[in-house]
């Protein structure tokens, strides 16, 4: 019975290494396909850029090339730390199974040491003994088949104990393999995020030269109201998606998804624990300018860095890239709701990936305007007041 278990423990490790050894080469070849578009994208962008230098004037085109540059190599970190994570717990369940193959060899070794010692000490004229001891030829024709079983038992000891060994040897050689793909992974990483500090001080940099250009400034309302109307096409395109899957929902009979956000009207968290709002909802006026343009949301002015947090659970619908609004992430809330939130610097989600009320999502970032966090609130194609929505302070 211990050997049947042991063969089927046997078998079912055999199984193990191979699947581990075949999806890690999987993932690793669709993780670099992926990491490659990443720096083809970012490469492409710093080419731009440098083209863009030569005029050696600072336009609201090389900010945004910096601030897409800045975007990318923060995608590309993420994927890093990511795949990183993967490997890692790939490499603590090799370690797992490693031990156990080792305990079962020590295990297999130790039986077949007790037997070669019986041997040793017994000798082949112990199993001759045993033959001519026998009472009738039926007893003797029984013991010599109980010692070619026997001899074949060990033999196959032999075989499993080789097998064993060479399963060890496959999974360290995987080991060893994930390791390298670890320290290699961590070292990228770090090239990134020495690439991403350069790109934020450029950024910055620009942002400090064309400030206080009042025909830049005019220039970006007539962008940001462009892009406005792109962020619409981008939730009309999650409504209908959502109405697809909801479809398919219906057909399998499956329940409809409670929403709760609809009851914290008036009482949702803010997004950030301080900073006033300093660009209202609807109307309003540049103050240097002096035009009238619409917001959609609010402004919260907040220091760069400042964490920023989901004002209810939820799921992350979007992270995107736009002109004027720089990195955003999109909540579902369910029920048709959704919050964005915009001008974003670092991004510590995912898309697809479920958040609770209060968990931080990203830090604020710097726009034309100084340091603030845009913040809009819908309810389907609706735009809401999100101060009608939030607690009061």
């Amino acid at each position: 019975m211990e050997r049947l278990r042991l063969h089927i423990i046997s078998y079912l490790l055999a199984v193990f290494v191979s699947t581990v050894v075949l999806r890690a080469q999987d993932e690793i070849t669709k993780r670099q396909a992926e990491l490659e578009n990443l720096r083809e994208e970012i490469q492409n962008i710093e080419t731009e850029i440098q083209e863009r230098q030569k005029s050696e004037r600072a336009t609201l085109e090389l900010l945004d090339g910096f601030d897409r540059k800045a975007s990318l190599v923060q995608a590309l970190i993420r994927r890093l730390h990511s795949a990183e994570k993967k490997v890692q717990g790939r490499i603590d369940s090799l370690k797992g199974e490693l031990g156990r193959l080792e305990e079962q060899l020590a295990y297999l070794r130790d039986h077949y040491a007790r037997y070669v010692t019986s041997v040793y000490k017994s000798g082949p004229v112990h199993d001759l003994e045993l033959l001519l001891s026998s009472r009738s030829v039926n007893q003797m024709l029984i013991r010599a088949e109980y010692l070619r079983r026997f001899t074949e038992q060990r033999k196959k000891d032999t075989e499993r104990i080789v097998e064993k060994k060479s399963e060890i040897e496959d999974l360290e050689a995987q080991l060893q393999q994930d390791l390298t793909e670890q320290r290699r992974l961590l070292a990228e990483k770090g090239v990134e995020e020495d690439r991403l500090v350069t790109a934020i001080a450029d950024r910055r940099d620009v942002l400090q030269r064309i400030r206080k250009d009042k025909k830049v400034l005019q220039r970006e309302i007539e962008r940001r109201m462009k892009a406005a109307k792109e962020l619409e096409s981008l939730i009309a395109g999650l409504i209908e998606a959502e109405r697809v899957r909801k479809e398919g929902e219906t057909i399998v009979h499956s329940p409809p998804i409670p929403g709760a956000f609809e009851s914290k009207k008036g009482k949702l968290r803010w997004p950030v624990s301080g900073g006033a709002v300093v660009a209202r909802f609807g109307n309003q006026t540049h103050p240097t300018l002096k035009t009238v343009t619409q917001n959609p949301g609010i402004d919260i002015a907040v220091k760069s860095g400042t964490p920023i947090s989901a004002v209810a659970d939820g799921r992350v619908a979007r992270i995107w890239w736009l002109v004027s609004y720089g990195n955003l992430i999109i909540i579902d809330h369910g029920g048709g709701y959704r919050t964005i939130y915009a001008h974003l610097a670092d991004i510590n989600v995912t898309e697809g990936q479920e958040v609770k009320e209060g968990d931080v999502i990203a830090t604020g970032g710097e726009t034309l305007d100084g340091s603030k966090l845009h913040f809009e609130l819908w309810k389907d194609r609706d735009k809401q007041n999100p101060e009608t929505w939030l607690s009061r302070r």
